[in-house]
């Protein structure tokens, strides 16, 4: 079910949540956190696809928050909320509010949705792309016990990083970090089995990669020794060879999904 608000208020967008979910016969239990995405029109589909089918897993109620920058001139100065909410199978196995924002309500957008905040559950706030310089200090992502951003929507990346870097709070989360669960799994595994003190590593990857900077960072504070990166042809992390007394702990990753583990002693 889908309901559009024109020119609305918080407090009519939670009324049209209760007569949208009596509509359907949907109560408002079991959901897990609250999602709010903070993103453009360009980049609101895929957001909100992404959103619904994690809502499956984890029912929960995701408030897009889109900030309208119009060259209308009554727009500009007029402020105005805009909403469209979508409960049962419209927003998968949680509610969806589309919120739409103008003139001076975008730059309150954090007392728009604070109202809409599911009671006693965590509240997630992601940003898709162009996230703020300091996530935990902006009025939305002060919101939220998790912040998410992504370091490869950046332009320049690695800039980004080392303002992450100086910036964070804990809650912080980049999906840079997440992309490497199993890198950082296989190598957990492999010297599991190797069972030899690390002396030496390298990263190969491409160039000015945010995930291999992340990953040769880790190893370094896990392993207490230096990481050297070594450029190759990508994509992202190609290789990862840890010296140790018996010989190299070698996970090798060319192209594709499939990667080699190579153990000394053992055949790869």
């Amino acid at each position: 079910m889908k309901i559009d608000l024109t020119d609305t208020t918080a407090s009519k967008v939670n009324k049209a949540l209760v007569q949208g979910r009596r509509a359907i016969g949907t109560p408002a239990v079991g959901m897990v956190l609250t999602m709010v995405i903070v993103t453009d029109e360009e980049n609101a589909y895929d957001a909100i696809k992404a959103a619904e089918e994690a809502s499956h897993e984890h029912p929960s109620r995701t408030l897009v928050v889109i900030k309208r920058h119009t060259r209308n001139p009554r727009e500009r100065t007029h402020p105005r909320l805009d909403a469209e909410v979508r409960v049962g199978s419209e927003a998968g196995t949680g509610e969806t509010v589309v919120l739409r924002t103008y003139g001076e309500v975008s730059e309150h957008a954090d007392s728009v949705v604070l109202p809409l905040l599911l009671p006693d559950a965590p509240v997630v706030v992601w940003w898709p792309t162009d996230a703020p310089e300091n996530p935990a200090k902006d009025p939305l992502g002060a919101l939220g016990q998790r912040r998410i951003t992504d370091l490869y929507t950046a332009e320049n990346p690695m800039e980004v990083l080392e303002a992450r870097r100086r910036t964070y709070a804990p809650g912080d989360t980049d999906l840079a970090w997440t992309r490497l669960t199993l890198w950082r799994s296989m190598l957990a595994a492999a010297l599991d089995q190797a069972r030899a003190t690390v002396t030496s590593a390298t990263v190969e990857a491409e160039a000015d990669n945010p995930a291999a900077e992340l990953l040769a960072r880790w190893l370094q504070a896990r392993l207490r020794v230096t990481v050297d990166r070594v450029v190759s042809a990508g994509p992202v992390v190609t290789a990862v060879r840890l010296g140790t007394a018996d010989g190299e702990v070698v996970i090798d990753r060319p192209e594709g999904p499939l990667a080699t583990l190579a153990l000394p002693g053992q055949p790869p």
